[in-house]
């Protein structure tokens, strides 16, 4: 963790600990309009496939999500999405081999990311996306989805009406919410339980499910398209032990390739992860 992070992090914990003196509520509220927050973002940047790109633009909630298309009108399209902190051109390496195979490629920054407005973003959000983005420019027929990226595509899918030969690519999804969210209390430093309680029904007032319906593992049960799930047993991010009780459901439709020594971010950018991906594809 760099200095910085680690002078943020401490002027936070202080922070919410005067909260919950004050108020439990307004404690719980700042902590999930924080968890909603991409405090630390990859630098913009734009490899050159992007210059090659049709720019696209939309609005969602009020706020315009950018966007970039290549290859328009193949029949088969993929729709590429980043995960938190992250932007579309991280995953830059993918369109080239995609453009190869002659499928059309799509990729957008999520809103409160890169080029998109915004300054937060939730699960639901973000499937709210994906759901505009296959109205508009679909109908998509494979995915690539890393990190939070998971949990919002697992959301938006078992919404839509697709078919066992949809292909899905879950590189290091963020399978339970309530393990980010462990993860964040913990490093926030937030043991207060009326704090944590109250966190939990902010979001059941704003979502109308609780912190476990947020889910891969029960959203599975209503998505038919066929899935290549990629995970690293080091990924101190999403940890892979979610992953392994998804794998131990035994879906029939789930493939997966559990790697060693790549992390949460090396995974998608590993050459040999990246020819699975556009093999499965």
């Amino acid at each position: 963790m760099k200095l910085k992070q680690k002078i943020a992090i401490g002027y936070i914990r202080v922070k919410f600990k005067l909260l919950t003196i004050v108020s439990k509520r307004l404690a719980a509220e700042k902590a999930f309009d924080l968890f909603c927050t991409p405090l630390i973002q990859t630098e913009p940047r734009t490899p050159p496939i992007f210059t090659k790109g049709e720019a696209l633009q939309f609005e969602l909630n009020g706020l315009k999500v950018n966007g970039f298309r290549w290859n328009q009108g193949r029949p088969h399209k993929i729709l590429i999405l980043h995960g938190f902190g992250s932007a579309a051109h991280n995953f830059h390496n993918y369109i080239a081999p995609l453009i190869t195979k002659d499928y059309e490629v799509i990729a957008f920054d999520a809103p409160a990311h890169g080029n998109s407005e915004g300054d937060r973003i939730n699960a639901v959000q973000y499937s709210e996306m994906i759901e505009k983005v296959d109205e508009l420019f679909g109908p998509i027929n494979g995915y690539i989805a890393h990190s939070f990226a998971g949990i919002a595509l697992s959301l938006a899918m078992e919404k839509s009406n697709h078919q066992e030969d949809t292909r899905i690519v879950f590189i290091a999804p963020a399978t339970e919410t309530t393990t980010a969210i462990e993860g964040a209390f913990k490093m926030l430093k937030i043991n207060n339980t009326q704090v944590r309680d109250l966190f939990h029904k902010i979001i059941f007032e704003k979502s109308g499910h609780p912190t476990e319906w947020f889910s891969i593992k029960r959203a599975m049960n209503n998505i038919k398209a066929t899935v290549l799930w990629i995970h690293d047993e080091l990924d101190d991010v999403t940890p892979l032990d979610d992953a392994l009780k998804v794998k131990s459901a035994n879906f029939p439709n789930i493939r997966f390739l559990i790697t060693n020594g790549l992390g949460h971010k090396k995974i998608y950018r590993d050459n040999n992860i990246k020819n699975e991906v556009i093999d499965f594809l």
